[in-house]
């Protein structure tokens, strides 16, 4: 792993100095960050936790991420989630029936994700959804769907950039302050939806905190908001930049 990271390997015969590391233990692939302050490590859990959770008492097909997915009747849509991270609204999705696409550009993100795959491939209850609606490709978002066959295209194309840096509110949980180090701060993102516009046959989906700006100029087609979470809907087509928005809510 480190060979394919270019990271250097950290022994108890030869320490290495850093502020963060990758640490393989007997259970699973962990990013810990060093420091009297540093929070716990960063892993990718779909059996237990949050996940979990989501997936048993989420609300269905009928919370605002399947909704803004377009999840009706037994449809199971194709999804590319161009902007992974560590997977947990893909995971979502999938065991609401899409087919995912999972494409994570950092390659140490990428790490712990395909190790969080991994391990939940092997699980009785969610081993099959892992292995069946959900693959991961390590690449940069413009340049994957860029090399696509139209006949490649997928139905909805889902981007969740990093949100905007907290000032005045609580710090953002440990694992956005982490994935943030690795990742920046998805500068490119106004360019990846419009790549990502041509690209769906049927929308593009874009998660925002629920009072922050659009993600471009152009407003999106309609939104689906909750108490924390804004979900921008695009339509595969040019758009008037004040073009105005059709607005739902919800209460999860």
């Amino acid at each position: 792993m480190a060979t394919e990271l270019a990271l250097p390997l950290a022994t108890e015969q030869s320490p290495v100095s850093a502020t963060h590391y990758l640490v393989l233990t007997h259970e699973r692939l962990e990013l810990r960050e060093q420091g009297p302050s540093a929070p716990g490590p960063v892993y990718v859990d779909f059996i237990t936790g949050a996940a979990d959770y989501r997936r048993r008492w989420g609300g269905g097909r009928q919370q605002p991420l399947a909704r803004a997915v377009g999840l009706k009747g037994s449809a199971g849509p194709t999804v590319i989630d161009l902007t992974a991270g560590l997977g947990q609204d893909a995971f979502v999705l999938a065991c609401l029936g899409c087919s995912l696409r999972l494409v994570e550009r950092s390659p140490i993100i990428a790490a712990l994700l395909r190790d969080g795959l991994r391990r939940a491939s092997l699980h009785p209850d969610i081993g099959a959804v892992v292995t069946q609606r959900m693959r991961l490709q390590i690449a940069d978002g413009r340049d994957y769907l860029s090399g696509l066959h139209e006949s490649q295209w997928p139905d909805v194309i889902y981007l969740d950039p990093m949100y905007p840096q907290r000032r005045k509110t609580a710090l953002a949980s440990k694992e956005m302050r982490l994935l943030r180090v690795l990742a920046g701060d998805d500068l490119d993102a106004p360019e990846l939806l419009t790549t990502a516009l041509i690209h769906a046959r049927r929308r593009v989906v874009v998660k925002r905190p629920r009072r922050a700006p659009a993600l471009s100029e152009a407003m999106p087609d309609a939104q689906i908001i909750a108490p924390n979470t804004r979900f921008d809907l695009y339509l595969p087509h040019p758009k008037a930049v004040c073009k105005p928005a059709l607005t739902s809510t919800a209460t999860d």
